[in-house]
């Protein structure tokens, strides 16, 4: 039983291997070393205790050895750190914290669209793959006919989210090009550094293995594109899931972040990329947000962040539509995206001294400075496995 299995051997993961947040969680388990088994939603169990439990049908979900159930990768992350703090995966220093936060967010969350084209917009060329991977995950039994044919409403679900995160065919061209300089700027990179912030992975790395596992490294058609444009992003993700932080093709790389809590340099193009792409969405979403609670002056506390009032893992407050690499973006607004990114913009606001001079000169050179100064008129948090209104 898995959750015997659990108490008995760490941590359970409920989760999959198509499944982006999954990627993100298990990764992160295997470079802190934590032991930890993952259990797939074909069990029984997850539909009689976990779904109940987190009120929808979501993976990853994270069990511990006393029995308590934790979801959302971020929130499962924010845990585990902690309650094993060593080692630290949030860098101590206070410029290197906020940068790691920052691009956590990104690759939580601004690129779901790009995972999700990839993996749907192509999906007569590796349909037969995504049908064994979705059967996988329902299915647990040894006809593979009826593995193939048993994730086939599952497909029907997530290939039509396609609208709502703003994949059309007017979007297209402009999402794959902006995936196209951001693949340049990272392989540019990972040649030079292991990790995102050095020598050591942090929740930077993990963020950004959200989108560049299980969707866009290991999917057929998309794992091809990054393979032929970056293979030393394809290497990295390779790196993400070994248990070594140390890498022979790094052998005179410290394992550790930067001194004196610097950034690489070649991480600024990164950046740069980061926040032209992501500033007019965060502005577009921000706004929506401020006008909702506008709208309703006196929610309370604990109100959840949703436009229809339904529990969702990823709610939305209605339509939002902005310029966007030439193009017009249109797609459902994205309150989860602005909770994380708000989490950095916090930790931002909170340095004072020489940390903060360095950060706002980092962000003026990356062209950030626009995202970092986004403000909302009521904080969230997630409550009770939801987004709410603090």
């Amino acid at each position: 039983m898995a959750t015997e299995a659990g108490l008995k051997d760490g941590f359970t993961l409920w989760g999959a291997a198509h499944s982006l947040y999954s990627g993100k969680v298990r990764s992160y388990l295997i470079k802190k070393g934590l032991p930890y088994r993952e259990f797939y939603p074909s069990s029984p169990e997850f539909h009689s205790r976990i779904v109940p439990a987190v009120k929808s049908l979501v993976i990853p979900v994270l069990e511990t050895p006393e029995g308590e159930i934790i979801q959302d990768s971020t929130d499962i992350i924010d845990y585990l750190e902690a309650r094993h703090p060593a080692p630290a995966m949030t860098p101590a220093g206070p410029v290197l914290r906020t940068v790691a936060m920052v691009i956590d967010a990104f690759g939580s969350e601004q690129m779901l669209p790009l995972a999700m084209h990839y993996r749907w917009s192509y999906r007569a060329d590796q349909e037969r793959f995504l049908q064994a991977e979705f059967g996988r995950a329902v299915h647990a039994g040894a006809d593979r006919e009826a593995r193939l044919q048993s994730g086939e409403s599952f497909m029907k679900y997530f290939s039509g989210f396609l609208p709502g995160l703003g994949v059309s065919p007017e979007t297209i061209p402009a999402l794959e090009a902006s995936y196209f300089d951001l693949l340049e700027a990272l392989d540019v990179h990972l040649q030079a550094y292991p990790y995102l912030l050095g020598g050591r992975p942090s929740i930077a790395d993990f963020g950004m293995m959200a989108p560049l596992y299980a969707h866009l490294g290991r999917d057929p058609a998309p794992a091809t594109v990054m393979k032929t444009r970056a293979p030393n992003v394809y290497r990295w993700v390779e790196r993400m899931n070994l248990a070594g932080v140390a890498d022979g093709e790094f052998r005179d790389c410290p394992e550790r972040y930067l001194d004196d809590d610097a950034i690489p340099a070649t991480l600024e193009t990164v950046l740069r990329v980061m926040f032209s792409d992501w500033t007019p969405g965060l502005v577009a979403d921000a706004e929506r947000f401020n006008l909702w609670v506008a709208d309703q002056p006196n929610l309370a506390a604990g109100h959840l962040v949703s436009a229809d009032g339904a529990h969702r893992v990823h709610p939305n407050l209605g339509a939002i539509a902005y310029p966007w690499r030439g193009v017009t973006m249109r797609r459902d607004s994205a309150p989860h995206a602005l909770w994380l990114h708000s989490r950095a913009a916090d930790q931002a606001r909170s340095l004072s001294g020489p940390a903060r001079e360095a950060l706002q000169a980092l962000l003026t050179r990356t062209g950030g400075a626009e995202a970092m100064a986004i403000r909302l008129s009521r904080p969230m948090r997630r409550d009770d496995f939801a987004l709410v209104l603090a």
